[in-house]
């Protein structure tokens, strides 16, 4: 770490930066999406597919950028891809139609994952395995700043100057970031020679060979379905079913934020302390509690006014965000020379997930008027990530 510019105090913030870029682009429209479907004069589940498909996009975006940061390097693969997000970004806001917008949302999202999965990777190749989950965890701390701001911002713009200033708003964040990250961040990947595709693959079967792995992906993705179900239902339910505003939906989401971000800060302060895989399983099983909570709350029919909503949803992001770094640094020590890779199935695994969940959420709660599909849902990932310990119990594994 001769690098000043990978010590701590200069690498991280520039990582939350990087990392940022995608949750924003995510969330700074999702208070447009109401509104949109009347604009274009489609359906909501048609609209909804910029959300769905603009993750789906992350999913695949980062299978792909994960290994190639592992062949040609952490560097030159955000640049390429901060470029695409700006180009994309400005394209959406000329978009004419709601097909030319869905196009537009998923070259986007290729480019808008990169920071969050070569991050990952970069805070591996500098830092040992609980560590980097200290690390993580301080990064995705402060990075929920953006999707907590996001929709509140998003939802202003779109009803004073109109919802295309919003991807205005992004190709110009981008296209900054782009320059920082041009200026600030060096190459970490520690590899003298680039990987051959045939090691890639190699690298790639492996991982998803090892049982210990496959725990740590598993309830990295699982988990993440109770954030994605919730991002797919909740402007629908808050806006549509409960009669609140969009700008109103954005202020009820910064509760749902300060959960996560507070239990990042917990994982940032003690896993080194007290080791990430017990963090995990404090989460898990906090966040399979509350998560039955809020199901009983829905299906009592209680599930009438954003606070019913939103409190137990905080507390189920508290778990995830107690949990969830641990995961992605248990699964991209498990080999650390190829970290862009196992972060791009981490990656891949929860943006995959998170598509289907926001699209069945988003689909269910617009079509039957109901808060219990997302629920439902969530309860499922929440259930399916506290099973998924059983995977990570054997240290030997490594």
């Amino acid at each position: 770490m001769s690098d000043p510019r990978l010590a701590p105090r200069a690498l991280v913030p520039l990582l939350v930066v990087l990392a940022a870029i995608g949750p924003m682009a995510l969330n700074l429209p999702l208070p447009a999406v109401p509104g949109l479907a009347r604009y274009f004069e489609t359906d909501p589940g048609t609209i909804q597919l910029t959300i769905t498909l603009y993750l789906a996009g992350m999913a695949v975006a980062q299978l792909v950028l994960g290994p190639l940061s592992d062949r040609y390097g952490r560097r030159p693969v955000i640049l390429g891809a901060l470029a695409v997000t700006a180009a994309m970004s400005l394209f959406a806001a000329l978009a004419a139609s709601a097909a030319m917008l869905i196009l537009a949302r998923v070259l986007q999202s290729f480019g808008a994952s990169a920071g969050q999965v070569i991050g990952r990777a970069i805070i591996r190749d500098v830092f040992d395995k609980d560590r980097a989950a200290s690390m993580i965890g301080w990064v995705t701390m402060a990075m929920v700043v953006a999707p907590m701001i996001s929709p509140s911002i998003g939802g202003l713009m779109s009803e004073t100057i109109g919802w295309r200033w919003v991807f205005a708003a992004t190709a110009v964040i981008a296209a900054v970031t782009l320059a920082l990250a041009a200026i600030r961040l060096p190459e970490t990947r520690a590899v003298v020679s680039s990987p051959t595709v045939g090691q890639l693959l190699r690298d790639a079967r492996d991982l998803v060979r090892n049982r210990m792995f496959l725990g740590y992906l598993l309830i990295g993705a699982l988990s993440s379905v109770t954030f994605f179900s919730f991002v797919g239902g909740a402007p629908h339910a808050t806006v549509t079913l409960m009669g609140q505003s969009s700008t109103a939906y954005g202020l009820w989401f910064m509760v749902n934020a300060c959960g996560y971000m507070l239990g990042n800060a917990v994982c940032g302060r003690y896993a080194a302390r007290f080791g990430s895989d017990r963090l995990i399983r404090w989460g898990s099983v906090m966040m399979l509690a509350m998560a039955l909570v809020q199901f009983a709350i829905a299906l009592a029919g209680w599930m009438v006014h954003p606070v019913w909503l939103f409190l137990p949803q905080a507390a189920i992001a508290f778990a995830n965000g107690l949990q969830l770094p641990g995961a992605i640094a248990g699964a991209v020590s498990v080999r650390p020379e190829a970290a862009g890779s196992a972060s791009g199935f981490v990656g891949f695994s929860q943006m995959g997930l998170g598509a289907l969940a926001a699209q069945a959420s988003g689909t269910l709660v617009g079509s039957l008027m109901s808060t219990v599909p997302m629920v439902a849902i969530s309860l499922a990932g929440a259930a399916g990530a506290f099973l998924s310990l059983a995977l990570i119990r054997r240290r030997d594994a490594y």
